[in-house]
């Protein structure tokens, strides 16, 4: 007797707002609203394909037309990385957690999936009852939905699964399963015989397998629930529920538009911090001629496939017959410019349907197009900028040997900043600061200053010559309140005596007080410091006393000047800053204090280490450039700030620090340079090679060990070979001897603004800025644009251009020690940004930052670039 699965239907009429039992009358009216459309745009929803003759022959474009790449695929990258993708999935939580979830959004034939169970079967390492994980398959059409399960369950798979993972069925549409679980069905009559299953209060998606219709998801059927930061909030409170792991597979997301897949993906039910993950397929933007022909193969299995669809949608209508397939044929393209694989019905001569009971008659035209289907392809910069405005952070991702198709496996973290807005003629990309910008900034604050250092270490000092931890807490909001008060003409908040201890103190770019320009005295006894409480609540006064300006300007009880915008600026991004200078203060005792960044995903180093050791790299390792010319600086004159008229210019106008302006145009000469910066790897054999040692010193983002050497991460030490090609972080010292024996040199700033400019990645693109990873990539992985020659692995890079004065500089009025107490003739421009730099700062290409040459912690490394000799 076959083991028949638990299916609970979930189906519901959305706009009635009651239980249904069949989904036709929502299929009908998108038919009729669809081919009512004036001619040109009318359109058949993508549904219709996936009835059950139209499964079945999906599964014949699956097995029997290799042209459609997309199945094989991801098919490929499961097969091969099952036991990969389930540790990822566990690494958060350590292990499988009693109860947990995995829900397949729109299963399908349940071939690929099988992969996933076997896989998950493997980590379970006994037979309970009830099983500790339950897997269920979402998906429209029951009797198809009833036999995948039933197949599955009775396979050597699901022998495999018993004990370990319950098989459930869950029947409906997106809107259907979303308001089920909202009701608590879960916990209803209607609940699954898994009594861990109860604790799961998740919305449930439905998609077909392939390219799913778009029309349910439209912006008048999503239910995204969110707070007013956008992050969803789970409907049940706390973490403390077993984790819950989505698959959306089949580049399925591919058939929403581009705002409603981000939308879409944001309203998943992802908490962080709680194990929670999302397992997305998604297509690349691959070459035309392949796209079009994988959707329409050369022995008409897609056009099969297709064609059913008028039959379908006369059924729907109560006619099978309405649609004379003799009068249409298939066409499809893909639209280079959006990105997106288009599938249409063409009308071959002029007629009309007549549908007598619905009195509908429609006239189409002949060589009218009528859209039946529609697939997103995803570039690396579409990828980015839909997990950013999704807020969800890659964990990992594979791709099949091919690259042309990728699984993304993904969460939603603690924190993240969003794209930056596009430059336009109200509002520059780098103007004020909204106050989501600032919450964006204090949650990254607080994140590493309250959650990664633990008590013990707020007294202590990782780098001799800073501050302790605890000062960095008191000084931002010390910094902020001071500017405030010299800006409004107000008094400091309370307690006052915080400004002579946090005042100042050492500037993040300085690693000698001696060197520095004057600061305050601090305490020498830990019990002479303020609380930590006590900093806390001086901080949030700080913050509501910003916040309060930010309203008076709203309410326009104070108008917003240029002076005004840039202490706002100015304010924002030292905050920024800092962040980065403790977290490489903190890398100096990762692994014996400093608490690995919670609430992420730790990365799994040794899965991570076989694809970026595999993965390609460009033919020749050194690209030419120029001659051109480059503008450094960009037009930001403080003196304007008192100017009558231009005070009051703000909106359109980008503001920077002022070793950002004026603006320069300088002539570039030719010259080569290589496409990556120096690795791990590379600096590991010159380090250890004919006696160098003597000569350079080992990085401080390295440690030695007995059993070999090992690079600093924040997750602690690991070993050499994972981070390989990772760029190295060193002096401009040590950088500069290497260059030196390869025959080649740092180039100058002019030099590298050129070559970054030219390959530029951009955080959109993927460039590992912003806290997407708590550590270096290899360059290879930022992606597939320009060959990943501009991005760097997620550091900034040094110059050989010395941090000096130069014609038009002028010092800051707010902060006049902030560039002109470095001109000393010790320090080098480094330009870009690390993976800890906010993307604010790191997008501007005008950021100038600085180090001494000798400085050994900060987030640097550095390009080789050669001279082209006659």
């Amino acid at each position: 007797m076959s083991n028949v699965p638990h299916i609970v239907d979930v189906r519901f009429d959305v706009k009635n707002h009651c239980d249904v039992k069949d989904t036709s009358y929502d299929i009908v009216n998108e038919i009729i609203s669809g081919i009512s459309q004036p001619s040109g745009q009318r359109r058949l929803p993508t549904l219709l394909l996936y009835d059950e003759r139209g499964l079945k022959l999906y599964d014949d474009i699956t097995t029997e037309a290799p042209e459609y790449y997309l199945f094989g695929a991801e098919e490929e990258i499961l097969a091969n990385n099952a036991d990969d993708i389930i540790g990822a999935m566990h690494r958060a939580a350590g292990e499988v957690v009693p109860g947990e979830v995995v829900l397949e959004l729109g299963a399908g034939a349940l071939r690929k999936t099988s992969h996933i169970l076997a896989g998950l079967s493997r980590t379970v390492s006994a037979s309970t009852v009830p099983a500790p994980i339950t897997y269920y398959a979402l998906d429209l059409e029951k009797r198809e939905l009833e036999r995948t399960l039933d197949q599955l369950a009775n396979s050597d798979v699901g022998a495999a699964l018993s004990g370990k993972v319950d098989i459930k069925g869950m029947l409906g549409t997106y809107d259907g399963g979303l308001k089920f679980v909202e009701d608590g069905g879960l916990h209803g009559s209607e609940a699954l015989d898994n009594p861990s299953v109860s604790n799961l209060i998740h919305s449930a998606v439905s998609r077909p397998s392939r390219d799913a219709s778009p029309s349910s998801l439209s912006s008048n059927s999503t239910r995204a629930r969110t707070t007013e930061t956008g992050v969803t909030t789970p409907s049940t409170p706390g973490n403390s529920q077993p984790p819950l792991h989505v698959m959306f597979l089949g580049s399925s997301l591919g058939n929403f538009t581009r705002p409603e897949a981000a939308e879409f993906l944001r309203s998943l039910p992802l908490r962080s911090g709680s194990g929670d993950t999302l397992l997305l397929g998604l297509d690349h933007d691959n070459e035309p001629r392949e796209i079009e022909e994988a959707y329409n193969d050369p022995k008409g299995y897609t056009k099969a496939f297709i064609m059913n669809g008028l039959q379908a949608a006369g059924a729907a209508l109560g006619d099978a017959n309405a649609f004379d397939e003799t009068k249409w044929e298939y066409v499809n393209t893909y639209n280079r410019g959006e990105r997106r694989h288009e599938a249409f019905y063409k009308c071959k001569v002029a007629h009309s349907i007549h549908i007598p009971s619905m009195k509908l008659e429609v006239i189409f035209s002949e060589n009218e197009m009528v859209q039946i289907e529609r697939s997103l392809k995803f570039s690396e910069t579409d990828v980015h900028s839909l997990f950013t405005a999704a807020q969800l952070r890659p964990i990992q991702r594979w791709m099949d040997s091919s690259s042309r198709y990728s699984l993304w496996l993904l969460e939603r973290p603690p924190f993240m900043f969003p794209l930056l807005p596009s430059p336009s003629a109200e509002q520059g990309k780098f103007g004020v600061p909204a106050t989501k910008d600032w919450q964006n900034l204090w949650s990254a604050w607080d994140f590493v200053t309250l959650q990664m250092i633990p008590p013990a270490m707020l007294f202590q000092k990782p780098i001799d010559l800073r501050h302790i931890c605890l000062f960095y807490i008191g000084h931002i909001p010390t910094f902020l309140d001071i500017h405030l008060s010299r800006l409004l003409g107000e008094a400091h908040t309370e307690p006052i005596e915080y400004k002579d201890i946090f005042e100042r103190g050492i500037d993040p770019n300085v690693d000698d007080p001696g060197q520095c320009h004057p600061h305050s005295e601090v305490p020498d006894r830990e019990e002479d410091w303020p609380s930590l409480n006590s900093m806390l609540l001086f901080r949030d006064r700080v913050r509501d006393r910003l916040m309060k300006l930010y309203a008076d300007v709203d309410a326009g009880t104070i108008q917003m000047t240029r002076k005004i915008a840039r202490v706002l600026c100015m304010t924002h991004e030292h905050e920024g800053f800092h962040i980065e200078t403790l977290l490489y203060m903190l890398l100096q005792r990762a692994g014996t204090g400093t608490i690995p960044p919670p609430e992420f995903t730790p990365p799994s180093w040794d899965s991570l280490a076989v694809s970026w050791n595999s993965a390609e790299e460009p033919l020749n390792p050194v690209v030419t450039v120029g001659p051109s010319v480059v503008t450094l600086r960009i037009d930001d004159v403080e003196a304007d700030d008192n100017d009558p008229v231009k005070s009051k210019e703000v909106l359109g106008h980008d503001f920077g620090w002022d070793n950002e302006s004026p603006p320069q145009q300088v002539h570039v000469d030719a010259f080569r340079i290589e496409w990556r910066p120096v690795t791990n790897g590379q600096f590991y054999e010159f380090y250890n090679s004919d006696n160098r040692k003597d000569k350079v010193q080992l990085p401080a983002s390295w440690v030695e060990c007995e059993d070999g050497t090992y690079v600093r991460t924040l997750y602690g030490p690991i070993p050499m070979k994972v981070a390989w090609k990772w760029p190295v972080m060193t002096s401009y010292d040590n950088l500069s001897a290497y260059a030196s024996v390869k025959g080649g040199r740092i180039p100058t700033e002019p030099e590298l603004r050129t070559f970054l400019d030219k390959f530029e990645s951009g955080y959109e693109g993927g460039s590992n800025v912003g806290f997407r990873n708590w550590h270096p990539i290899p360059a290879t992985t930022g992606g597939t644009r320009n060959g990943g020659m501009g991005h760097n692995g997620g550091v900034w890079e040094w110059t050989s251009t010395i941090f000096d004065r130069y014609d038009g500089f002028v010092p800051s009025k707010l902060y006049p020690g902030y560039s002109a107490d470095f001109f000393d003739e010790c320090h080098q421009v480094v330009i870009g940004g690390s993976h800890a730099t906010i993307p604010r700062i790191a997008e501007r290409h005008s950021v100038r930052n600085w180090y001494q040459r000798n400085y050994p912690y900060p987030w640097v490394g550095a390009r080789v670039a050669y001279d082209i000799t006659e």
